[in-house]
């Protein structure tokens, strides 16, 4: 809770005052060190000690020396106080940067961090997106369209597979939906970016990301034709739940030119793509 400025008043003399008495007797051991580097002898420690004389100057610039401190330790006090205490994540953690981010990510105060996504938080993106359908009667004007075709990756696939930048928004757009539910959780390393089902698909097999057991939030991929090839591939979808009995239920982009959740039969799969989830 934020502290107001009559609380703040005596917090902050405590610590000085605190600071300088330790900073003070920290000046009392230096000085007498100096001056009584002469001797090995503990014993001779007091006596020297009340006969010592110190230049003024340098008891000057050590008193200097003792008010930074105290004012520094005030200050840092004081900075702690407003803070409020840490959580205990934080405190096992110290400054650890990635305990901080789980506890902020837990608290809804910042994003999650790409490592911490779980399969759970793609599906439910993707239930959201449930009924968003194609508005232009070209086959695009979806979100996702727009978006690839904005994004820096329409230039790479385009000096690939050629044609437009501007084509893809009305290009069919089963694998830039998945490419999208990527990039809203930041999460593209593992979820693949790719408007083309077939290179989809190769860049799972080739990050050793490829199987095929079905899994919920694993990205499969189909051939109508029943075909076992990556070559043969024709749609994309994520699977939402293993149903058993060869079925799988997903929700799939550019299906009836919507977003639409399916029950499919497993002998339609050629593979699925596991991204990288927290467990």
């Amino acid at each position: 809770m934020p502290m107001s400025g009559k609380h703040i008043t005596p917090i902050l003399a405590m610590p000085r005052l605190a600071g300088s008495l330790a900073a003070g007797f920290a000046l009392a051991v230096t000085l007498a060190g100096t001056h009584l580097s002469d001797t090995g002898s503990s014993t001779a420690f007091a006596p020297k000690l009340s006969s010592a004389t110190f230049p003024q100057s340098e008891i000057a610039s050590s008193i200097g020396k003792v008010n930074s401190a105290g004012s520094q330790i005030a200050a840092i006090t004081l900075k702690n106080v407003a803070a409020g205490p840490e959580t205990k994540s934080e405190a096992r953690a110290g400054a650890g940067a990635g305990a901080i981010t789980k506890v902020h990510a837990k608290r809804g105060t910042a994003p999650a961090s790409p490592e911490l996504i779980r399969a759970a938080d793609v599906i439910k993106l993707a239930k959201k997106q449930v009924g968003v359908s194609e508005t232009n009667g070209y086959g695009g004007g979806t979100k996702y369209q727009k978006w690839y075709a904005k994004s820096h990756r329409a230039k790479v696939t385009v000096r690939r597979d050629g044609g437009s930048v501007k084509g893809y928004k009305n290009a069919a757009w089963c694998s830039i939906f998945i490419s999208w539910l990527g990039h809203k959780l930041k999460f593209n390393k593992q979820m693949g970016n790719d408007a083309w089902t077939v290179a989809h698909a190769q860049w799972f097999k080739e990050h050793g990301r490829w199987g095929h057991k079905p899994k919920a939030g694993a990205v499969v991929f189909f051939s109508w034709s029943g075909g076992s090839s990556v070559d043969d591939i024709d749609h994309v979808g994520l699977v939402t739940k293993k149903l058993g009995h060869g079925r799988i239920r997903t929700i799939e982009g550019n299906k009836d030119d919507s977003v639409t959740k399916q029950t499919r039969s497993t002998s339609l799969v050629v593979g699925y793509g596991y991204p990288d989830y927290a467990k």
